[in-house]
């Protein structure tokens, strides 16, 4: 969420096959409204020339959280399981110089590319963690809360507090009295997209770094503000980033404020012990890693699973002529991440990040990792798909 933000998920892509009846169900992931296809390493273009001891070191993280699971939590989802023993061998090995890391990826996984159906690639955005100005006191110039969970729901994990309340509600002050506020920023909009991206870094005005990470929601759906702006024809479709709508936001207070509003979903933040120079936590509980790190949907991934991009972004320039190919890391999620192929790229956090983290939406080739022991019910066993369609404009609209 930074996120945040991959989501929701309503039963939409795979479907785990998953029992007592024998290793071979036990084993298989069946693949549900997607379309796959196996492939080989030697198919995948760049993969020779991505920094593959990168990737391995951010799978590493992964691998620290997926060593606790339970042979609960492995029998349950097959992949989790395979991983698991990945894992094992990636401990074991420990840190892998380049050659050595691409040889441990193809000597224990398989590619499989996927694609929802009645599409032929999947779809990438981005995200990042806002650097915003705050103080751990209300004042006229600080007036704007950031609020956490109560303590209550933060010890039983809860990930949804408030339902009653939607995001009008408690910034008209339905939260007044609680004693949630962990500080206050200057600017509505800062607070907006810290909420959006999942996390957030407040300098506070006594010199303290104060990090913050997502604990909670209200439950409400995310709604993407950027597409009534597409609707009004403010800004275009193909131009819409989050520095459009910062800016039509600030110039445009009050209207800004009634776009805001018609996103219902209301993030809360807790403090988090990271330094200045750690990265922010993803949904899996491992510190993501710049341009390494995805979100996607967790109803359908397993954290810790490789993701290989293959996608021409706006990176260089506010064009999507730069080629990303490279190797991610599935660690966190988020509420606008739905789907089989589609994910959120993890930029990293400041100023000179923010707005390539918020141009991005593009569709380029999903890749899933596969542990070589599991097999992909399903797969068909080729060597392409067809070049995509033109794009179907409202999921570029829809991704602000």
């Amino acid at each position: 969420m930074p996120a945040s933000q991959f989501l929701v998920r309503a039963g939409l892509g795979l479907c785990v096959l998953a029992g007592a009846s024998g290793a071979a169900s036990a084993s298989t992931l069946k693949l549900r409204n997607a379309q796959a296809e196996a492939l080989t390493f030697a198919a995948l273009a760049g993969w020779g020339d991505d920094d593959h001891a990168a990737a391995y070191a951010a799978f590493q993280k992964s691998c620290g959280a997926i060593k606790h699971g339970t042979l609960k939590m492995r029998a349950a989802r097959p992949v989790y399981g395979a991983l698991f023993k990945v894992c094992e061998r990636a401990i074991a090995a420990g840190n892998l110089d380049r050659e050595q890391a691409r040889a441990f990826f193809e000597d224990n996984f398989k590619p499989v590319r996927l694609a929802a159906n009645g599409q032929e690639q999947g779809f990438y955005t981005g995200y990042y963690e806002p650097v915003i100005e705050g103080s751990r006191v209300k004042t006229d110039e600080y007036n704007v809360p950031l609020y956490t969970a109560p303590a209550h729901a933060v010890k039983k994990k809860q990930s949804k507090v408030f339902g009653n309340f939607d995001r009008t509600k408690i910034e008209d002050g339905a939260l007044n009295g609680k004693g949630l506020e962990i500080c206050y920023v200057k600017n509505p909009v800062d607070a907006f997209f810290a909420q959006i991206q999942g996390s957030t870094r407040v300098k506070l005005d006594g010199g303290k770094l104060l990090r913050l990470n997502y604990i909670a929601s209200n439950g409400h759906p995310y709604t993407p503000v950027g597409k009534f702006l597409v609707d009004r024809g403010i800004v275009s479709k193909e131009e819409m980033s989050m520095d459009k709508i910062r800016d039509f936001m600030e110039a445009n207070p009050d209207e800004g404020k009634e776009l805001r509003r018609k996103n219902r979903s209301f993030v809360f933040f807790n403090e988090v012990a990271l330094g200045e120079n750690d990265e922010c936590i993803g949904a899996q509980g491992v510190q993501l890693t710049p341009l390494r790190s995805a979100a996607v949907d967790k109803s359908i991934h397993v954290y810790g699973t490789p993701i290989w991009v293959d996608a021409e972004l706006p990176i260089a320039s506010e064009k999507p002529e730069t080629p990303f190919r490279r190797l991610l890391i599935a660690q966190d999620t988020g509420s606008a991440i739905i789907g089989p192929a589609r994910a959120d790229i993890y930029f990293g956090h400041g100023d000179s990040v923010a707005s390539i983290a918020g141009r991005i939406k593009q569709f380029g080739q999903f890749v899933m990792l596969v542990p070589q022991t599991v097999s992909i019910g399903g797969a068909v066993e080729t060597k392409s798909i067809p070049m995509p369609k033109p794009r179907p404009k409202d999921i570029i609209a829809s991704a602000n």
